[in-house]
């Protein structure tokens, strides 16, 4: 069996940059093995399969370990492989997931991602986030990661986490975030426990991010700059219960997969 991938550096407009996202549409669902075995031989943070289910597509996620709930960065890929390189004609592209039905429509030269909102509430700064982080942050946050929320951009910026002691943590990954100086706000994002160290650009994350920052800001539109390596940029739109995540994509490569005995 053939199988058809690309690879697409989203939330920005250069290769190399943004996080590197597989696509591989398929025909029909393959064994979850198989797709597990798929992501952990791409090695990326997340590899997406989708299948046409008229008149919307059904969505997946995988990381190298594990399938995942929501991922942004993998459903901007997933678009942009559907809108350049599959023709699709339409002006916007409804996913069935995990996380319920998310659209991603055309806007200029990128993409904005209609997901759900998620408020993060304070909680208590336990012993085990300060010591995988290696700083002591202002204030401790929860909602789908643990959040941790510092005084400047500067700080997270010497973040030298320890990853082991943050794969212990109960949640699925920790992000650490603070002011912007560029940017309204700034942030990284740690999942090791899912295989993924640090995330290069974590649309997900900017579904608890943002109505924490809108709050604090007082604003509903916000860019919010991910300080990876590689690095990213995300405009954030707070709608009521939802959030409007947009960004662009690069076309990295376009490849072929051969697997025998997928059935």
């Amino acid at each position: 069996m053939k199988l058809p991938m690309y690879q697409i550096d989203a939330f920005t407009d250069r290769i190399f940059a943004g996080n590197p996202a597989a696509v591989c549409p398929l025909e029909r669902w393959l064994p979850d093995a198989v797709l597990q075995a798929i992501a952990a031989e791409n090695n990326l943070a997340e590899t997406a399969f989708f299948v046409k289910e008229e008149p919307d597509y059904r969505l997946r996620w995988f990381t190298p370990v594990a399938e995942v709930d929501l991922c942004g960065h993998a459903t901007l890929a997933s678009a942009a492989v559907i809108f350049l390189q599959l023709g699709f004609a339409g002006s916007s592209i409804r996913f069935q997931t995990r996380s319920g039905v998310l659209t991603v429509e055309r806007r200029g030269s990128g993409y904005a991602m209609d997901f759900p909102a998620a408020a993060p509430s304070a909680c208590e700064l336990s012993p085990a986030l300060v010591e995988g982080l290696g700083a002591v942050p202002l204030a401790a946050l929860n909602a789908f990661d643990h959040i941790a929320v510092y005084a400047t951009e500067q700080e997270v910026r010497a973040l030298e986490p320890n990853f082991a002691r943050l794969a212990d943590l109960g949640l699925r990954g920790v992000v650490a975030t603070a002011p912007g100086v560029e940017a309204d706000f700034v942030s990284r994002f740690f999942a090791p426990k899912l295989g993924v160290n640090e995330d290069p650009v974590t649309g997900s994350a900017h579904c608890e991010l943002a109505p924490y920052w809108g709050r604090r800001l007082g604003k509903s539109s916000m860019r919010a700059d991910q300080l990876s390596p590689r690095g990213g940029t995300l405009l954030c739109e707070l709608k009521g219960e939802r959030v409007i995540l947009s960004g662009r994509a690069a076309h990295y490569m376009t490849a072929e997969i051969y697997i025998p005995d997928a059935d």
